[in-house]
């Protein structure tokens, strides 16, 4: 099941939200300021989504995430200190015309439909491995009993939302259709971008 709404959108590239995530952000741009107002007088609600490319209106994928404004601070000069929660994916169905200063699009917004699955054992054990192994590798101090409490869909989320891989990486992590294969490319992911140098052993990101 899914809905079609107009969407106002803040498109930012390596800025990626998941469904049930957290996304603090610091908006100071004046058109995105006006787009939080607006968020604010409607629904709280606005979409993440990545540019494909530069520019002032560049070219955008065509799956990001709705996010509800579910904490923010209003500075004295208009700024705005905000958190997101994920709600749902979208996908793009058109660019919309409009007169505000933020673009909007035409949207098919999914229903929440992953907060329920469970990976297997052996998925989540070896999930967990890989993400030991590149962040020992990474020098990360992690607080694995704090990991090992979260349940599956906020384990598997939470990695794809925080993991430092390119911005293509991470938008196929939130395009991957079911918490099982995104966890499996994660994964991968990790394998690939956490290898090792071979003169010195470092770990490297590209």
């Amino acid at each position: 099941m899914s809905e079609t709404k107009r969407l106002s959108i803040f498109p930012l590239p390596g800025a990626l939200l998941f469904p049930g995530m957290h996304l603090p952000l610091h908006i100071f741009e004046e058109r995105y300021q006006a787009l939080i107002n607006d968020a604010m007088a409607r629904d709280r609600r606005v979409g993440m989504i990545q540019p494909k490319t530069g520019g002032d209106t560049p070219e955008l994928f065509d799956i990001g995430c709705v996010g509800k404004i579910i904490d923010i601070e209003a500075l004295e000069d208009g700024r705005f200190n905000i958190v997101l929660e994920g709600v749902a994916r979208f996908k793009v169905i058109e660019e919309l015309d409009s007169s505000t200063a933020f673009r909007q699009v035409q949207a098919e917004i999914e229903e929440p439909r992953e907060d329920d699955e469970v990976l297997a054992s052996t998925e989540r054990a070896s999930l967990e491995i890989e993400s030991r192994k590149f962040a020992d590798l990474q020098g990360y101090q992690v607080d694995w009993d704090s990991i090992g409490r979260l349940d599956d869909f906020a384990f598997v989320n939470g990695i794809a939302q925080i993991a430092p891989f390119d911005v293509a990486s991470k938008q196929a992590l939130l395009e991957v259709e079911g918490l099982a294969n995104r966890s499996e490319l994660i994964i991968q992911l990790l394998q690939f971008f956490g290898r090792s140098d071979g003169d010195d052993d470092r770990v490297t990101l590209q």
